[in-house]
């Protein structure tokens, strides 16, 4: 934009700059909702963090996840000594002196439930290689739903297990919750797994006790899908720390865990050694874009602000973006994140950016922004999926039209086919056309959404081909797209993408 003289710049600019903060400020309110985490590429003291993995921790109700959890993000954690000791004595005046770990745990939990926005650090604890962040507090009632939609994939599960008499036994059985965790996170792609034997010093740090339970487990994952050489099996007590962080004096039988991946053998003592021996996620930047947006925004004097996560691909300044369903093609004017303007938004942040020419009616929460010249994501007339029933109280058959959470879109998608019920390890048929599935049964089904959607295979893009089937309040079933039949729907292309074609 060229005026006259130096002036008009001076006065242009001085509306511009007054616009501009404006935006950065409601970018601000936004991103402090977000719990986004700091981007790395900023010239700070992050510029030189440890990569990223992102854990979930599964296991049984009793089987010691909170306190465990909280040992780890308090002795290597984002918790301040002020917030430990503010707690610490909470607890010892209410005679939860016992709980202390779990406590923390719980003070976070309730106060995050309260919707009260906890500094997501406190999820977060560092190990000698990684930043690890505790993707949901077990426990949580949203759980199941958080880790489908989740906001970011799990690259490893911690399985806890107790080790105590009984205890074991209960959360093993048929209608365990450790079954139904062990079998969401294979599900959803969360392909490594760490058991953690916990509550060892109840049985008095028994040998036999810990092998008797490694051969169970051992069994246990293997039907659900994990092959238990690439397991390390960890023998702790969570509350009294033991294996924890440092090795214990009180198992001097015990050897260390031993592990076997297609990236060769690794060997450790402790829980913190097999955390640090995960195998760094590979964040998919050469995949086509797609960013789910989380809102859109309007703000005056900038126009449309679209914001959300890079799941796939690269964002940058001057790209032609697609918008499905809506099928609504601009270009991309700047990304944001943090207040900082960015060169490119990667996969894992969470950006703003503003887009030329495009009104707040034509996109919302739910679509899904693409790459014009590459792969554009377009509407799903109708989808493929592997379908695992969870816990539905009768039986569903053809026509069944629940609300489907994928990605950050929440629509209603009926079950127009039920093609065969599948064996869920081996994905075998086993019944063609079944009239009805229930609890326990996975089945591939035809799926057509109720209003215009967009999904994706998982097999091409995980973070929108995995969804929560919800209704009666809860997750009824998961499930993970295998094909879409996707439609190309005439749509808009907005003049800033007509003229930024022509000058490439």
């Amino acid at each position: 934009m060229h005026a006259g003289g130096g002036g008009g710049v001076g006065t242009l600019d001085a509306v511009w700059q007054g616009r501009w903060a404006c935006w950065l400020e409601a970018m601000n309110i936004f991103f402090t909702a977000m719990e986004t985490v700091a981007d790395p590429r900023l010239a700070s003291p992050l510029a030189h963090r440890p990569p990223q993995v992102n854990v979930v921790v599964i296991g049984h109700v009793d089987s010691g996840k909170s306190t465990t959890t909280g040992h780890l993000i308090y002795k290597c954690g984002g918790i301040d000594k002020r917030t430990v000791e503010k707690f610490e004595k909470e607890a010892a005046e209410l005679g939860k002196g016992s709980f202390k770990y779990a406590w923390v745990l719980d003070k976070l939990k309730a106060e995050r439930e309260r919707g009260i926005t906890i500094d997501i650090a406190l999820w977060k604890f560092e190990t000698p290689k990684y930043m690890v962040t505790v993707i949901d507090a077990p426990g949580h009632r949203d759980f199941i739903k958080n880790m489908i939609t989740g906001t970011s994939q799990a690259d490893c599960a911690i399985l806890i297990i107790a080790g105590g008499t009984g205890e074991f036994e209960a959360g093993i059985s048929k209608d365990g919750q450790t079954r139904e965790h062990a079998l969401l996170a294979f599900t959803l792609g969360v392909r490594q797994l760490i058991v953690a034997v916990n509550k060892m010093d109840t049985t008095k740090y028994s040998e036999d006790r810990f092998n008797e339970i490694i051969k169970e487990t051992s069994n246990f994952i293997k039907k659900v899908g994990y092959n238990p050489k690439t397991v390390a099996f960890v023998p702790i007590s969570g509350w009294h720390g033991d294996n924890m962080i440092e090795p214990t004096t009180q198992m001097p039988w015990y050897k260390g865990w031993e592990k076997e991946t297609k990236s060769g053998k690794s060997t450790g003592k402790t829980l913190l050694d097999a955390i640090d021996a995960i195998e760094p996620p590979s964040r998919p930047t050469d995949k086509p874009l797609r960013l789910p947006l989380q809102d859109v925004y309007k703000i005056g004097g900038i126009g449309t602000v679209p914001v959300g996560r890079v799941e796939t691909g690269v964002i940058k300044p001057g790209m032609i973006v697609t918008f499905a369903p809506s099928n609504v093609t601009t270009e991309v004017k700047s990304v944001e994140m943090h207040h900082e303007q960015l060169p490119e938004g990667l996969p894992g942040d969470n950006v703003g950016f503003n887009v030329k020419n495009v009104s707040v009616k034509d996109i919302r929460r739910g679509n899904v922004a693409s790459d014009s010249k590459n792969d554009p994501a377009m509407e799903a007339a109708s989808f493929n999926a592997q379908v695992i029933v969870m816990n539905h109280p009768g039986q569903i058959g053809n026509g069944y039209a629940p609300v489907l959470d994928c990605h950050t879109a929440h629509i209603a998608c009926k079950f127009s086919e039920i093609l065969e019920k599948i064996d869920r390890r081996t994905g075998k048929s086993v019944e063609t056309a079944p009239k009805f599935i229930k609890s326990g049964d996975a089945a591939m089904v035809k799926m057509i959404p109720t209003k215009p959607m967009c999904v994706e295979s998982f097999n091409e893009y995980p973070p929108l081909g995995r969804f929560a089937v919800r209704d009666m309040r809860q997750t009824v079933a998961v499930g993970v797209i295998k094909s879409v039949d996707k439609t190309a729907k005439g749509g808009k292309t907005t003049k800033a993408a007509e003229k930024a074609a022509k000058k490439k």
